[in-house]
């Protein structure tokens, strides 16, 4: 059986950095996607780790990962940092 998850992916007005788009990786399967929100299908059965990071020319940054249990099913969100060599966020959006 699966499930459907929505992750919204922010990028900062101001960022520092432009064209990039975010690669989501889920169990280790990478695939590009856009800015914006998404619903993407999820084994419902076991825990899946869901990843985001950005790639530019020959660096990876902005990575960030959440573990997502069969008992979650409310949206995520993962915020891009301002600056290219900084972490970003993931996790439940605000006022959730």
């Amino acid at each position: 059986m699966t499930r459907r998850i929505e992750l919204t992916l922010h990028k900062p007005r101001l960022a520092l950095y432009a064209g990039i788009r975010p690669t989501l990786v889920i169990d280790g399967r990478g695939q590009p996607v856009q800015w914006g929100v998404g619903t993407w299908q999820l084994p419902d059965d076991r825990p899946v780790v869901l990843g985001v990071y950005l790639f530019a020319r020959l660096w990876r940054f902005g990575q960030a990962e959440v573990t997502i249990d069969p008992a979650d099913d409310g949206p995520i969100a993962y915020r891009a940092p301002v600056l290219p060599f900084l972490p970003g966020r993931m996790g439940p959006p605000a006022g959730h």
